[in-house]
């Protein structure tokens, strides 16, 4: 009897692939498409209803894919491109996901000629290699001293947000709150330190108006003094920092007292009394003016502090004390006992209570040399101070970039045209079978400057045209040209002083190109089984 033959169904195998990739370019089309809108100055805002109820009406790319709810895990991980973006460099999150989508969709037709994808991602990765190398050589170097330049660049980069009425006053507020936070190290010129994340805090205010945002060089809290006796405000006050709690430690649920007569109670009384005289005497001994703490304060401890003329604060968040370590130069400790004089902080110049609306809100100003702030923001409601402090945190994370590295980029999809053009001019070289998604790359990155002119309502086939004629007749000259996103016609970007910053182009391109290889590379999807 003849042995069984099993033959591998090779057509099968093939149709699983090419479903999966055309799933994948589907969600990744899908994705994109939602925020196509959202580039440039003209841009749609989208009205997002998210689990909760509330409503977030937006342009900015991050903030409405965050929002938005999807199945695929292509589109998740195009999601999570946009997350990326915004974490590295904190602008451009539009364009990478833009620009991903077209990238990947310049790949479908060799797919479908039976090109091998590894053919496909070799080209991009040559070709991503060579834009680098372009975007180094069109970019311009600025003088990060001079404040006028910095701030043009900062209002270029937030003409497109809700704020671009108010640019004067953003952009100061930005470039401020990044210089507060800057920290350079004299012996080292490479170590440089912007966090703006953890340093320049926003505390928003409804009610007022735009106009009365500000930089506050200091900290602000929604706190008020523990006790109605303590002082609302001292000039040079001396700064003391726990994270420990100034009252006695209460036993575990467990814990078992036993408490035969009415001499037991008073002696356990007694004891904590002690506990927490001892530790405010280990505080009092520093003749501090101020103390935080992360913990409680108990009635007890509050007692002494009032005796001594002392202000205290209780249940700040560790973010917060941080900070104004950062600007009191106290140190933070854990034990009361372990105090010193070198741990108390003198370098802030006012404490002050002050009302704001129905709230108290301790301000710590007139620091010395402060290297936190807090961005003060008002406005008419919720949703348009949601809207300002996401628009202001880009303009933060331009101002980071500009500091961190001072080089610029033509932007209006300028540096997209000229990228394409010299490109599409080495594609030429190229002899093997690469030329072709190399090409293909070059032309998709034209998307950037289509997209600027749709969004607008210009004539795009005419604009794109006569912007393609510009670069190619004098690269070396005419790489500044783009479209101008608010009439719709070919502008020199230099004239209109529209620029992007390098750091972000660079990380576009590398994200988006990045990411589209890595789609390639799928050949299959399936769902894992949960363990029962």
């Amino acid at each position: 009897m003849n042995s069984p033959v099993f033959v591998l169904n090779t057509n099968a195998k093939r149709e699983n692939q090419k479903e999966a990739q055309q799933g994948i370019f589907l969600a990744v089309k899908a994705v994109a498409s939602i925020i196509k809108t959202c580039l440039g100055p003209q841009a749609m805002l989208k009205m997002i209803l998210d689990p909760m109820g509330t409503t977030v009406v937006t342009n900015d790319g991050n903030a409405i894919l965050r929002e938005i709810d999807v199945t695929h895990p292509a589109a998740k991980s195009i999601i999570e491109l946009s997350r990326a973006q915004d974490e590295n460099v904190g602008d451009g999150t539009t364009s990478v996901v833009i620009l991903a989508s077209e990238i990947l969709a310049s790949s479908e037709i060799f797919l479908e000629k039976k090109i091998h994808p590894r053919f496909i991602i070799k080209a991009f990765r040559m070709a991503l290699d060579d834009a680098l190398a372009i975007v180094d050589q069109y970019s311009l170097k600025i003088d990060t001293k001079n404040r006028t330049e910095l701030l043009k660049v900062i209002q270029s980069c937030i003409g497109t947000k809700f704020i671009s009425k108010w640019g004067d006053l953003m952009c100061g507020i930005a470039l401020d709150a990044v210089q507060t936070v800057h920290i350079q190290d004299p012996s080292d010129s490479s170590r440089n330190e912007i966090d703006i994340k953890r340093y320049a805090k926003v505390e928003k205010i409804p009610g007022g108006d735009i106009t009365d945002c500000k930089v506050i060089r200091g900290v602000m809290l929604n706190k008020d003094v523990t006790h109605p006796k303590m002082k609302r405000m001292i000039k040079n006050p001396r700064i003391i920092l726990l994270d420990c709690a100034l009252e006695y430690k209460k036993g575990e649920s467990d814990t078992m007292v036993d408490i035969t007569n009415e001499d037991d109670f008073a002696a356990l009384l007694k004891i904590e009394e002690e506990y927490v005289q001892k530790i405010c005497e280990d505080i009092i001994k520093l003749k501090p003016d101020l103390v935080f703490t992360e913990k409680g304060v108990s009635d007890l401890a509050q007692h002494w502090f009032v005796k001594k003329g002392i202000t205290c604060l209780r249940r700040l968040k560790k973010t917060e004390n941080n900070r104004i370590a950062r600007v009191s130069g106290a140190t933070i400790v854990s034990r009361p006992d372990e105090l010193q004089e070198s741990d108390v902080g003198t370098e802030c110049g006012l404490f002050e209570i002050r009302k704001i609306g129905d709230e108290y809100f301790t301000f710590l100003e007139e620091c010395k040399n402060p290297k936190a702030c807090t961005i003060l923001l008002r406005g008419a409601s919720k949703d348009i101070l949601n809207e300002v402090e996401r628009n202001l945190t880009d303009a933060m994370n331009v101002a980071r970039n500009i500091v961190l590295d001072p080089r610029l980029v033509p932007g209006g999809g300028a540096i997209e045209m000229a990228l394409s053009q010299a490109l599409i001019e080495k594609s030429k070289s190229i002899e093997d079978l690469h030329q072709l998604p190399y090409k293909a790359l070059a032309q998709s990155l034209e998307c950037i400057p289509r997209i600027l002119a749709q969004n607008c309502g210009a004539n795009t086939v005419k604009l794109l045209t006569e912007l393609r004629a510009k670069h190619a007749t004098n690269p070396s000259e005419n790489y500044t040209f783009g479209v101008d996103g608010e009439k719709g016609t070919v502008v020199d970007m230099k004239e209109l002083g529209i620029w992007d910053t390098h750091a972000v182009k660079v990380q576009t391109l590398k994200t988006s190109i990045e990411s589209a290889c890595t789609m390639l590379r799928v050949d299959h999807i399936a769902s894992a089984v949960s363990k029962q």
